[in-house]
């Protein structure tokens, strides 16, 4: 049985989501740029900065699967690539912008679980879910102002995550919204969702790019 959960997809089949299969290509253009960009630096990029990129992709091709084929299969795949993505990046940020050591930094991860289901069980007690992405939205801006305040050197960064959380907000009202304009917008909002989350992962990862760039501009 096929996933229907959003407004665009009427029935099963694989081009039955056309707008919101097609825009993940965003995040597969946003994976090239950060790419591109790593090319800017001295030095090879270490795999920790090549983490988000990579996984900025794996998200576009999760995403696309599920746009496509709709199964329970698909749907826990984009939803894994997501997670894998947070996860990753609250590591890599607390190490590239506090010089946190790895062993320190990857003790993070498991801190965005428990705070997640925290929000949103507190979200859920009230009425609403945002579908369980406003910890998402939270440790954007959380990160940000954390990161110009006391990360030093990094105000530039910091100002890069408070812009992914506003374009995130943005993100995540058209992806709400989506079900309830399905009658008066034919095809729904997701495929904006999909295409203002691509600039959201690229901020972070752009982010991390500059972080790694300004340390080898320290002789």
């Amino acid at each position: 049985m096929y996933v229907d959960s959003y407004c665009e997809r009427t029935a099963p089949g694989l081009w039955n989501e056309p707008a919101n299969a097609v825009s993940n290509l965003a995040f597969l253009v946003a994976a090239g740029l950060l790419i591109q960009l790593m090319g800017a630096g001295r030095r090879h990029a270490p795999r920790s900065v090549w983490l988000l990129p990579v996984l900025l992709g794996v998200v576009g091709v999760c995403s696309l699967s599920f746009h496509t084929f709709a199964t329970t299969a698909t749907a826990a795949l984009d939803t894994l690539s997501i997670l894998a993505f947070i996860l990753t990046a609250v590591v890599v940020l607390v190490h590239w912008m506090w010089r946190v050591r790895w062993r320190l930094a990857w003790a993070a991860a498991p801190a965005y679980p428990v705070a997640a289901i925290g929000v949103n069980a507190a979200l859920f007690a009230a009425g609403g879910s945002f579908g369980g992405y406003v910890p998402a939205l939270l440790g954007l801006v959380g990160f940000g102002v954390a990161i110009r305040s006391t990360a030093r050197g990094a105000a530039g960064e910091g100002r890069l995550l408070l812009l992914a959380g506003a374009v995130f907000a943005a993100s995540l009202t058209l992806r709400t919204v989506d079900g309830s304009v399905c009658g008066a917008f034919l095809g729904g909002t997701h495929f904006l969702w999909h295409c203002l989350n691509a600039v959201v992962l690229c901020l972070v990862g752009l982010a991390v790019i500059r972080r790694w760039q300004a340390a080898q501009a320290v002789p």
